[in-house]
C-alpha cells in the first residue's frame, strides 16, 4: 500500500461539533492544536435541538445528594454510583463556567440575579437551568463562536468520518507490543468532492452524538447515525447497554412536523397528558403522574394508544395560559401554532419517538476508551451515568463534565508522548470501486433497517420480535457490507453502514437481557431480575459477527 505524507495533521482530532465536541476542543486548545471535524455545518448537532435545559443542584431546597438519588433511581440499578457522583458534584461548576463564557440562562423574575429553575420528569426538585425552550442552541452558539475564534482550533465542516486509523491496520512496519493497538486519527470524507483524506492525530476524541436515525420515528436530526459508535466498535472498543434506547414521550403528531419534540419541561410547568376523549391517565401508571420518568411515560402512552386503538394522545398545554407559554416556551408555542394547532385553547396530539441512546462506547471517568489514543464523550459514550434510563436534562450536563475530564486526560497523553512525530499514513485506496447506478437499493435498505427496529425493538419488545429483528438486520447488513466494498463511497453509504452495525448491536444487546428494566421492556420477561441482570450488557467484536 503506497504511503504519503499526512494531508491533515493535528495534536487532537475531535469528531463532532455538539456541546461535547466543542467543549473538549476548547479545553484541549489550551495546550494543543485541535481539529474539529463535523459532517454538516458546525452548528448542526443534537445539542442545537435540545429544548429543556441542564440539570444541576442549585436551588436552596436542593442538594447534591438529592440529584444523585434521583439519577440512580431513574437508572434502575445499572448506573455507576461513582460516575453519578462525579456528575452531580462537578455539575454546578460547569453551569458557572457557561455563565462566564457568556451563555444567557433565564433568571427568576422574583429573585433578581438568581437562575430560574424548571422541573422535569423524575426530578424531586426544580433544578433545570434553561434558556427559554432553546437551551441547547444558546449553549451551542456561544461555544461555536469561541471555537471559531480560537487560534489553535480549526473546524472542518461537511466532512464525515469513514473509519478510525489503527496502528495495527494502517501504519505499516511499526514495532508495537502484541495485542496492544492504538488510534492515530481517522479517515474523513469530503461530502462535496468524495475525496477521502487521512487526518492524523496523537489523540482522537469521538463526540459524534447518538443514533436516533436507526429508528423510523425519532426526535433526532438526520446526522444522528451512530458514526462514532460504529467506528469505535469496528476498531475493537467495547460498547455497553445499547438495549436502553430512550423514547421521548411527546413528539408532535403532524405529517409535516419532522422530529419536533415538545419538551418535558411543559409538563414540569403543569401541562397534562390526556386520552383522545380528554381524560387524564398518567395517575394510573405512576405516583408522580405526568412527571414520572420518561420510560414510564412513554410506555403509558404506548399502552393507551394500543388499548384504545388511537394514533396519538393529547397534551394539554393550554392549562399554562398564553402569557406563560409565550414567555417560557416561545419556540415550541410558535412552531405548534405554525402547524395549525391552537395551543392556547386546545390540547395538541403527541406520540413517543426514539430520542436518546443511554449506552455507548465504554469509557472510564476520564473519557478513555479501551484503545490507547481514543476517547469518547457525550451521547456516543457510556460513562455509567445513565444506566437503564437517563434522567431528564442530565445529558447536556454529562457532556460538559466528561468533556472537561477528557481534555485533562488528553493533556496527560500528549505529555507522555513527548511530542513524538506522527506516523506516515497510507492514502485511502478505492480498489476499483465504481459509482452506484441506482440509489434506490441504498434507500430501501435504509428504510428497511429503521422500520425493523421501530416494529420489533420499540418501546415494548418480545423474544419473537427480537429474534425476527436479528434475522432481518443480519440479512440487511450482509447486503450493506457488500455494497460498501463494491461501490465508491459517499456519505450516504458510510452512514448506512454505520446504522446497520448499530442496529445489529442494539438487537444483540436486547436479546441478552432476559428481563424488563428501565427502557428495556420485554413482555415475555416483565420483571427485573437483579441477581442475573443487574449489570451492564457489554459487547465486543467477538460477540457480533
Amino acid at each position: 500500500m503506497r504511503r504519503i505524507r499526512n494531508e491533515l495533521e493535528t495534536d487532537v482530532l475531535v469528531v463532532g461539533s455538539g456541546i461535547a465536541g466543542l467543549s473538549v476542543a476548547l479545553h484541549a486548545a489550551q495546550f494543543a492544536r485541535v481539529l474539529v471535524v463535523t459532517k454538516r455545518e458546525g452548528h448542526e448537532s443534537n445539542t442545537n435541538y435540545a429544548q429543556g435545559g441542564i440539570a444541576a443542584a442549585l436551588g436552596e431546597d436542593d442538594s447534591l445528594e438529592l440529584h444523585e438519588r434521583d439519577t440512580l433511581a431513574c437508572g434502575a440499578g445499572i448506573s455507576d454510583p461513582e460516575a453519578v457522583r462525579v456528575l452531580v458534584e462537578e455539575g454546578p461548576g460547569e453551569i458557572a463556567r457557561l455563565l462566564t463564557l457568556g451563555v444567557r440562562f433565564d433568571r427568576d423574575p422574583k429573585l433578581p440575579g438568581i437562575l430560574a429553575l424548571g422541573r422535569e420528569g423524575g426530578h424531586s426538585r426544580r433544578r433545570i437551568v434553561h434558556s427559554k425552550d432553546r437551551t441547547g442552541r444558546a449553549i451551542e452558539s456561544v461555544l461555536l463562536k469561541l471555537a471559531q475564534r480560537h487560534p489553535k482550533i480549526s473546524i472542518l465542516e461537511n466532512h464525515i468520518m469513514v473509519d478510525l486509523i489503527l496502528d495495527s491496520k494502517h501504519v505499516v512496519g511499526r514495532k508495537r507490543p502484541a495485542a496492544r493497538d492504538r488510534v492515530w486519527g481517522a479517515y474523513v470524507l469530503d461530502r462535496a468532492t468524495g475525496k477521502i483524506r487521512a487526518s492524523a492525530a496523537r489523540a482522537t476524541v469521538l463526540a459524534t452524538g447518538g443514533a436516533g436515525k436507526a429508528y423510523l420515528y425519532t426526535t433526532n436530526p438526520d446526522i444522528a447515525t451512530g458514526d462514532g459508535l460504529a467506528a469505535a466498535f469496528r476498531a475493537g472498543a467495547p460498547v455497553a447497554n445499547l438495549e436502553f434506547v430512550q423514547f421521548h414521550p411527546t413528539c408532535l403528531f403532524h405529517p409535516e412536523a419532522k422530529s419536533f419534540l415538545i419538551s418535558e419541561a411543559v409538563r414540569g410547568e403543569g401541562a397534562r397528558l390526556l386520552t383522545t376523549d380528554g381524560r387524564p391517565f398518567m395517575h394510573r401508571y405512576h405516583r408522580l403522574g405526568d412527571l414520572a420518568p420518561r420510560d414510564i411515560v412513554a410506555r403509558a402512552i404506548d399502552a393507551e394508544m394500543k388499548r384504545r386503538g388511537d394514533k396519538f394522545v393529547l397534551l394539554d398545554m393550554a392549562r399554562l395560559k398564553r402569557r406563560l407559554l409565550l414567555k417560557r416556551f416561545p419556540h415550541i408555542t410558535t412552531r405548534v401554532l405554525a402547524f395549525g394547532y391552537d395551543v392556547f385553547n386546545d390540547p395538541i396530539p403527541v406520540v413517543p419517538a426514539a430520542h436518546y441512546v443511554c449506552g455507548g462506547v465504554v469509557t472510564d471517568l476520564d473519557a478513555r476508551t479501551a484503545i490507547p489514543g481514543l476517547y469518547a464523550c457525550g451521547e456516543v459514550a457510556c460513562t455509567g451515568v445513565h444506566g437503564a434510563n437517563r434522567l431528564a436534562s442530565n445529558s447536556l450536563l454529562e457532556a460538559l463534565v466528561f468533556a472537561r475530564r477528557a481534555g485533562k486526560a488528553v493533556l496527560g497523553e500528549l505529555l507522555s508522548e513527548a511530542r513524538a512525530p506522527l506516523p506516515k499514513l497510507p492514502v485511502w485506496r478505492f480498489n476499483g470501486a465504481v459509482a452506484p447506478k441506482e440509489q434506490v437499493i441504498f434507500d430501501h435498505n435504509w428504510d428497511a433497517l429503521r422500520r425493523v427496529l421501530w416494529d420489533y425493538m420499540g418501546i415494548v419488545r418480545t423474544d419473537e420480535r427480537l429474534r425476527r429483528a436479528a434475522t432481518m438486520v443480519g440479512v440487511l447488513r450482509d447486503q450493506i457490507e457488500r455494497d460498501y466494498w463494491s461501490y465508491r463511497l459517499d456519505s450516504d453509504l458510510v452512514e448506512l453502514r454505520n446504522i446497520g452495525l448499530v442496529a445489529d448491536l442494539m438487537v444483540a444487546s436486547a436479546r441478552r437481557r432476559k428481563e424488563s428494566r428501565g427502557l428495556h421492556w420485554n413482555a415475555d420477561h416483565p420483571r427485573p431480575l437483579d441477581r442475573a441482570f443487574r449489570k451492564d450488557t457489554i459487547l465486543t467484536r467477538q460477540d457480533v459477527r
